[in-house]
């Protein structure tokens, strides 16, 4: 097997995971601080600030699903039953959230339950990813090749832990958006919950990253060994400085600046995590290079994703130019 065919693949993955994370995810933090809203028009202002990116952010996640199940077959078929109903649960909280999304702005009478859908539907998605992402970090029982465990052993104190760990994050991504996208009301509010979203982030990235060298040895031996503890030292050195600064710039009462440092806290984050687990791509049995498919056959896809990726990218960033701007109260797409 070629060797570097699976850490082409694992990166292109990786890619995508983070880059649905970071478009998706202040999307579905804007669902989540959409209870908080005052007034009608304060939620009219607030969807209509992701109206036009909403869909298409969710492009990554079909990229990243349908990559692990094209190019490491073995790991998808394990990780989908280990995860099973919290997946079911996120896709059809994101199919819900959806129609909310479209139905709303038709809706008359009905209105507040479609605003109640659009909020709950973000919240549960969100949280099934965090139960997701615990699931997997605290390890999958494998035998055989196969999942081994039972139907609801992800849902344990940490993987709970997580779900909150990742509403938050969300959460902080859709105030820093705001922050960015909106003027009057709105942009004041988000400013200030976008504090205290980054309090509960900083906390429950903290406890995670005490929680799994505790509870799983390897990454106790990876972080904490010498000369390892050196070399990793600056993630959460650089972190905790970057958690500074953007509480700084939210009080300086930057715009841009909140959302890029937000940005840059889920990917040192992320960082952490592929540092913690790789190789593993089923923790703590199974490595990129046991569960890949045969070389001839991520040869096939990798040529097809070197024009397709191009196209997705080239679209993203054509969207958000031409959308770019401030939405004040009254304005839209819709």
């Amino acid at each position: 097997m070629e060797w570097y065919l699976p850490l082409i693949w694992a990166a292109l993955i990786g890619a995508a995971v983070a880059m649905y994370v970071i478009l998706d995810g202040f999307d579905l933090g804007i669902g989540i601080l959409f209870p908080l809203a005052k007034r009608e028009a304060e939620r009219d202002q607030m969807m209509n600030s992701v109206a036009p990116f909403w869909d298409g952010n969710e492009t990554w996640l079909v990229l990243g699903g349908g990559g692990l199940l094209a190019a490491f077959p073995l790991a998808y078929a394990v990780i989908m039953p280990a995860v099973y109903l919290p997946i079911i649960l996120m896709l059809l909280a994101l199919i819900f959230r959806g129609v909310a999304f479209e139905f709303r702005w038709v809706a008359r009478s009905s209105k507040v339950w479609w605003n109640i859908a659009f909020a709950g539907g973000s919240l549960v998605a969100a949280f099934s990813q965090g139960l997701v992402l615990g699931g997997l970090l605290q390890g999958i029982e494998v035998q055989d090749r196969q999942y081994a465990g039972g139907p609801f052993d992800w849902l344990t104190p940490f993987s709970i832990l997580c779900g909150v760990g990742v509403v938050a994050g969300y959460g902080l991504l859709g105030a820093t958006w705001l922050v960015l996208r909106t003027e009057g009301v709105v942009a004041d509010r988000s400013r200030e919950q976008a504090k205290w979203l980054l309090l509960a982030v900083l906390v429950a990235m903290g406890i995670v990253s005490l929680w799994t060298p505790l509870l799983i040895e390897r990454i106790a031996e990876r972080w904490f060994t010498l000369p390892n503890f050196f070399y990793l030292a600056p993630v959460p050195i650089v972190t905790a400085l970057l958690a500074f600064m953007v509480w700084k710039w939210l009080s300086d009462k930057r715009e841009h600046a909140p959302f890029v440092g937000a940005i840059g806290l889920f990917l040192l984050g992320y960082l952490g995590l592929v540092i913690s687990n790789f190789p593993y791509l089923v923790p703590p049995s199974l490595t990129v290079w046991q569960t890949a498919a045969a070389p001839s056959s991520q040869i096939f896809m990798l040529i097809g994703t070197i024009f397709l990726l191009p196209i997705i990218l080239g679209y993203t960033v054509f969207v958000y130019w031409l959308f770019w701007g401030k939405i004040r109260e009254g304005e839209g797409y819709h």
